[in-house]
């Protein structure tokens, strides 16, 4: 297997495949909090953290983005974080063969909006806070930080280990050459 290093090199170049993805993916650190603060009042997180209504209060969180909306593990609607807590919902499921490329869009303008409000910040999770969540997380900062996403996958890896599946991987791959053709991604 060739080192990191060599990974990096070969995709900062051209689109990365899966299997470097994953290289990626698996080094740094493997493990996570509930919670993790991966970009500016940007936090990733699991379904415990999104039970914890006092713990997201306390963090200063005004905007929740479930990748798992609907799915019995996490709760969630307009009504369950109370009149301070903007909701949105996204019925994924942790399928290879799940298409979340449509959600990609929505999901980062919804985190968009909300960090362009001042004082706001946004708590993004799903079931472990590994895959969904932070498929669509990487899909804002490529969208709306103009990250490519070799750059948006070191972003978060510093702050917290994730692992969209291969089908995300796959998807996010294609969002990625869209970028690039448009000539917003770097």
């Amino acid at each position: 297997m060739e080192d990191t290093d060599q990974i990096l090199d070969n995709v900062l170049h051209k689109s990365p495949t899966i299997e470097e993805l994953e290289g990626i993916l698996h080094g740094g650190q493997l493990s996570c909090n509930h919670v993790d603060e991966v970009w500016p009042n940007l936090f990733l997180g699991d379904m415990y953290m999104s039970h914890d209504r006092y713990g997201l209060w306390s963090l200063g969180v005004t905007h929740v983005l479930n990748a798992a909306h609907g799915k019995m593990c996490c709760k969630g609607n307009d009504d369950y974080y109370g009149t301070t807590v903007k909701y949105y919902g996204v019925p994924a499921n942790d399928l290879p063969t799940f298409d979340i490329s449509p959600f990609f869009y929505p999901s980062a303008q919804y985190i968009h909006d909300a960090l362009s409000t001042t004082g706001a910040k946004v708590f993004v999770h799903c079931a472990v806070g590994m895959s969904r969540s932070a498929a669509l997380v990487l899909a804002y900062l490529m969208i709306y930080c103009n990250f490519s996403l070799v750059d948006a996958i070191l972003k978060v890896k510093e702050r917290r280990w994730i692992f969209p599946n291969r089908g995300f991987l796959k998807q996010l791959i294609t969002l990625d050459n869209e970028l690039k053709l448009q000539g917003t991604s770097n």
